[in-house]
């Protein structure tokens, strides 16, 4: 009996010994579960490193986007008035000329001829005028004396009107000569860029060749043509009913370089049924010549302008929420009704204070409530271009310092081998240093030789 009343009490010391330790680890595990924080950082300690910006209000623009084409004002194909062998080209490809100036020189000899031969028949015609002048005025004076006959008289008169007629068509004569000779120099319609020569030296040209001499294109101004939805037009048409003008903006293919401004020139008369949308165009400047006929453009229309709008950048919007860092550096989520962009911002309509923090990277790592850890963009990508610098030097440091013999050996490898062999020098270097100090330590496992011997 007394035996078991101790066996008993030592098997109850021992569940209790045991209780103690499970109930003990038990409650360590929550403990070290908090200290660790949420993954997310739902209102743990650990904070989140997070870039934001702010909420502004500014002058929002609505915006159209279109792919468009551009059109020269005017195209003009350099045709000879006249037949003739071209003698000489006063142009080279490409060039910008204005209007009137000299281009080509056809053969003038056989229109000079012609035009001295009719000036020479005005002279004679001029001349037999002049005669028959002298003549009625001696019979008019024979007439007043009644020496001659009224006949004789009107007979001289019509004379002189019919040598006058003849003197008016031999001038008519020598003006047409003259322009035939004037149309030997072939001179440009309109200014603009020359395009490539389409005849050479010494072939005979006429003004029924198709290709011409050359062609000229208009390139100042220049318009560009596209086309906007139908549910747009009333406010376009509202605009410039009130006089306003209507900005154009082309950007390159990428829409990354604004490459002209402009305005909204002229509209159709018609909407296209196919697509619902009306065609438009729009006129640039091209002071610098860097737009081309026939070129394919983004166009931006601005048909309207909300003034004083809320905005917050594009990149803080993410399904109509954004996260609002508050002044105990926790973040809430705040819903938003987005509106037009432009640019890196967005107009929108919400409960946020103008001035606010808004987070605009790293918004996947965060809950409501989480807290955040506000860090510099702009500073953090410049010490990674630094640091990828850095490296580029470290690496052409190491090229440099090769012997011929490793640079021949590098030059025959594959890549994956020659980082393995890069890698392999990194590291034999870095080894390198803590070795070259070795003897400065020596002396210390000298000092404790003794107490290892005995």
């Amino acid at each position: 009996m007394r035996l078991g009343a101790v066996a008993a009490v030592a098997v109850v010391a021992l569940l209790a010994a045991g209780g103690a330790w499970w109930w003990q680890q038990r409650g360590a595990v929550p403990a070290q579960g908090q200290a660790a924080g949420p993954r997310f950082g739902g209102g743990g300690a650990q904070a989140q490193p997070v870039s934001v910006g702010r909420v502004e209000r500014r002058d929002m623009r609505v915006m159209v986007s279109a792919i468009g084409t551009l059109q020269s004002r005017a195209t003009a194909v350099v045709r000879t008035k006249v037949s003739g062998e071209l003698k000489a080209l006063h142009f080279n490809e490409g060039d910008e000329v204005k209007a009137g100036q000299l281009l080509a020189q056809i053969d003038p000899r056989s229109y000079q001829a012609a035009f001295d031969q009719a000036q020479g028949t005005l002279m004679r015609d001029q001349a037999l005028l002049r005669n028959a002048r002298l003549d009625l005025q001696r019979y008019q004076e024979l007439k007043a004396q009644d020496s001659i006959a009224s006949q004789q008289v009107d007979t001289q008169a019509a004379l002189v009107r019919q040598y006058e007629g003849t003197v008016a068509a031999d001038q008519a004569q020598v003006d047409a000569a003259r322009l035939q000779l004037s149309y030997t120099r072939v001179t440009a319609p309109i200014a603009g860029r020359l395009g490539l020569r389409q005849a050479d030296l010494g072939n005979v040209v006429n003004p029924a060749d198709a290709n011409g001499i050359v062609t000229i294109t208009q390139l100042r101004p220049i318009d560009a043509v596209f086309s906007v939805p139908q549910a747009q037009l009333d406010r376009i048409r509202e605009r410039r009913a009130r006089g306003a003008e209507l900005p154009v903006e082309l950007w390159d293919r990428e829409q990354r370089q604004l490459l002209a401004r402009g305005r909204l020139g002229a509209l159709d008369n018609a909407i296209d049924l196919t697509t619902d949308t009306l065609k438009v165009k729009a006129a640039f400047a091209n002071a610098d010549g860097r737009l081309f006929p026939n070129q394919f453009v983004n166009v931006r229309l601005q048909v309207d302008l909300l003034k004083d709008a809320l905005t917050v950048p594009a990149a803080a919007v993410q399904n109509n929420y954004v996260y609002l860092v508050q002044d105990d550096g926790t973040v809430t989520q705040r819903r938003l009704r987005v509106g037009v962009a432009d640019g890196d911002r967005v107009s929108v309509e919400g409960d946020l204070p103008e001035g606010a923090q808004v987070v605009t990277d790293g918004l996947d790592r965060l809950r409501e409530g989480a807290r955040v850890m506000v860090i510099d963009a702009q500073a953090a990508a410049a010490k990674a271009d630094q640091a990828v610098q850095d490296a580029g030097q470290r690496r052409a440091q190491m090229l440099r310092n090769l012997t011929p013999e490793q640079r021949e050996k590098l030059s025959r490898m594959t890549p994956d081998e020659r980082r393995a062999f890069l890698r392999g020098l990194r590291a034999q270097r870095e080894g390198a240093a803590p070795t070259a100090s070795a003897p400065a330590s020596a002396p210390a496992p000298a000092a404790s030789a003794p107490p290892a011997a005995r």
